[in-house]
């Protein structure tokens, strides 16, 4: 058995980006156990550390050397490795002497394909002590660090200045440099609890060391625990509760060794601006957690993580309520400010911005969008005169001065604001809901008037930029038309508006034609765009390719209508007669394919004269009232579950009929009868997509 060690590298550097560290951290420890497999060093279970001042990873019984292996190396044939005389070939010396040997210590081959000289030894393993800094340079150059930088006199680069590292490999430091650095096995603590250096002995007590003497919790997902925690018992001690986002948890995590929760406190007349305003300043500028009620609502109170275990917490409190006072003493005079004048008094001045060039300013896309939205409104029931009025001050909250000041509350203010003005609960909650999805996986506009502005918001750009010819080209979307094109797809689909795509993009382009003539062009390109993003969308939940080929086969334009009849044809595989089905439907497409635009003409059930072409039309018949009936209610599960009765009569047509008889009648008879069979089937999907 080869003998092993535990393993450390730790790399100590200046504070590292906080929203970097994980994936740097996770980055590191793959690409170093990829370079020890790579070189066949035999390792066990593995652990990543990361802080502020540290990345390290710790191997476990990582091999001291690699195994040895027995190796074989095949020279010339027996047949032409001696002349005549007996004497060695020329290839034959040259061979032993490559390998280091003489030929009587050459052993010979068999095989059913001839005999060969061969040679055979075994080759000692490489020490661990050759692989290791290789491997860590190798993992150092693969992060991903894009912009990297030089310090001091050093060549060395890289996200931030180097100062110490450790390589241990038991209690052996690996002669190695690192970063213009020679390794060895002191680490160093807190900066200001235990700036000195610290003494590792053996991988093993690493963390240990560093919380014990360095105040240096060195494993990321134990101080982050240690933090929500924490932060729940301050909370708790102040009657409330946390808003812990988790990705400001993790944030605050990697900007902190030895976290320490601090309670601060406000002045309770900030809590007449909107709450999300001051929950932004908290938690964006100062990586605060503010609290809320047993009624969610905000209360004066903020907790903050300090990275010391200050003798004066009073100090460090007194600090955070000082820094925290004049950003929300902001907040306050710009809301009163924008509550003096109406949102509405907002839209004359939108005609001094710009949306684009040639499609106009913001108040251009404004009456663009009243239009559309009053005409989605009255297909899906909504109040016409709302949706005008909601997609009227849409983006009049642009001008005022809070979101000037807080960019990330577009929509939320214009929801306050319009409130503040009187404005009806749909229209100013529809002010902040059609932004929505505003992300992956994000929640969707509720009210139908704000449905109603969301479509007509996306689909009025996605057309308008398309019709300029700057639709999105590989990795570039400069106005987010693919984020743009899901929301329309979500909101279509998940909240079941059976709208018909192209008849809503082709109302788009009319409401672009007096700036862009030709967007009428350009409707069926952003239509395949939308189909291209459904495809995507569909992927993502499971559905599989050739389902959504089978569907988009048959020429929908309604997103909800497709994902219906992709949902019936994913259960239509599960039924026994699936497969056997697809496949004739595969079979009458490809004979009817070959007719061309030849057939024509009902089935005559006088020439129908094999008893099983009979029994396949009594079956059709009985059945296609039934599937009309489901195809009504847009039932497709219902309608191909009804069409599975079909296999058994199909299965016996194909065995017992001749399709291509030579009386042409009869021929044309039974082409009919497919053609017919193929009808039904093409009306919810062509079948024949599928891969069985």
């Amino acid at each position: 058995m080869t003998e092993s060690a535990d393993f450390l590298f730790e790399l100590g550097t200046e504070e590292l980006p906080p929203k970097a560290l994980g994936r740097l951290s996770a980055a590191l420890t793959e690409e170093l156990l990829a370079g020890f497999t790579e070189a066949g060093l035999p390792f066990g279970a593995y652990h990543s550390y990361a802080a502020p001042r540290r990345m390290a990873v710790l191997v476990h019984d990582l091999a001291k050397t690699t195994p040895a292996q027995d190796v074989e190396r095949r020279g010339p044939a027996v047949a032409s490795a001696f002349d005549a005389d007996g004497n060695p070939s020329r290839a034959l010396v040259g061979f032993a002497k490559s390998c280091g040997v003489e030929i009587g210590e050459l052993t010979q081959l068999d095989t059913d394909k001839g005999s060969w000289l061969v040679y055979r030894h075994t080759q000692k393993g490489r020490p661990a002590a050759e692989i290791i800094p290789a491997a860590i340079e190798r993992a150092l150059a693969k992060l991903p660090t894009p912009k990297r930088m030089r310090w001091g006199t050093g060549t060395a680069e890289f996200i931030r200045p180097v100062h110490w590292a450790v390589v241990l490999h038991g209690t052996t430091v690996v002669d190695t440099e690192i970063m213009g650095l020679k390794a060895g096995r002191e680490t160093y603590g807190h900066r200001f609890h235990h700036p000195a250096a610290l003494v590792i002995d053996q991988p093993a007590h690493y963390a240990t060391i560093l919380e014990n003497k360095g105040h240096v919790l060195a494993d990321f997902d134990e101080r982050r625990a240690r933090i929500q925690a924490q932060i729940t018992t301050v909370a708790q001690d102040l009657g409330g509760q946390a808003q812990v986002d988790p990705d400001l948890l993790d944030e605050v995590t990697a900007l902190v060794e030895w976290p320490v929760a601090i309670a601060g406190r406000f002045e309770e007349s900030f809590l007449q601006v909107p709450h999300e305003a001051l929950i932004s300043t908290m938690q964006d500028n100062q990586k605060y957690f503010p609290l809320v009620d047993a009624q969610r609502r905000l209360m004066p109170w903020f907790i903050t993580i300090a990275n010391i275990d200050s003798r004066d917490p009073s100090a460090v409190r007194a600090g955070n309520e000082r820094v925290i006072r004049p950003r929300f003493a902001d907040a306050l005079f710009f809301w009163n400010e924008d509550r003096k004048h109406t949102l509405e008094s907002h839209l004359e001045p939108l005609k001094t911005v710009v949306f684009q060039q040639r499609l106009g300013t913001l108040f251009d896309k404004t009456l663009r969008v009243e239009q559309l939205s009053a005409y989605i409104a009255e297909l899906i029931g909504a109040d016409k005169a709302m949706a005008r009025r909601a997609a009227r001050l849409c983006k009049c909250d642009l001008q005022s001065q809070m979101v000037g000041e807080f960019p990330e509350l577009q929509g939320i203010m214009g929801r306050y604001l319009a409130a503040h003005d009187g404005e009806p609960a749909p229209v100013a909650q529809a002010l902040d809901d059609y932004y929505l999805p505003r992300r992956a996986g994000d929640a969707l506009p509720a009210g139908d008037v704000a449905q109603a502005v969301a479509l007509a918001d996306r689909l009025d750009t996605l057309v308008g930029i398309f019709a300029i010819g700057q639709g999105p080209t590989g990795a570039k979307d400069p106005f987010a038309l693919r984020r743009a094109a899901l929301g329309v797809l979500r909101i279509l689909v998940e909240q079941a508006l059976d709208l018909n795509l192209k008849d809503l993009l082709e109302q788009a382009a009319k409401g672009l034609a007096q700036s862009v003539p030709e967007a009428a062009d350009h409707v069926l390109s952003v239509f395949e765009f939308i189909t291209e993003r459904q495809h995507r969308y569909s992927l993502d939940r499971g559905i599989r390719a050739d389902v959504f080929a089978a569907v988009a086969a048959v020429g929908c334009t309604r997103p909800l209508d497709f994902e219906q009849r992709m949902i019936a044809v994913n259960h239509f595989l599960t039924l026994p007669e699936a497969e056997a089905l697809a496949a004739a439907n595969k079979r009458i497409q490809n004979i009817l394919k070959k007719q061309g635009n030849t057939l024509s003409g009902a089935v005559d059930n006088a020439l129908l004269v094999e008893p099983a072409e009979q029994a396949l039309f009594d079956k059709l018949t009985s059945i296609e009232p039934v599937i009309a009936a489901f195809m009504a209610g847009n039932d497709y599960n219902g309608a191909l579950t009804a069409l599975a009765a079909l296999r058994a009569p199909v299965d016996a047509f194909f065995e017992g009929v001749m399709v291509m008889a030579d009386d042409p009648a009869l021929q044309q008879n039974r082409l009919a009868l497919l053609q017919r069979i193929g009808a039904l089937f093409l009306g919810i999907a062509d079948l024949a997509q599928l891969n069985g």
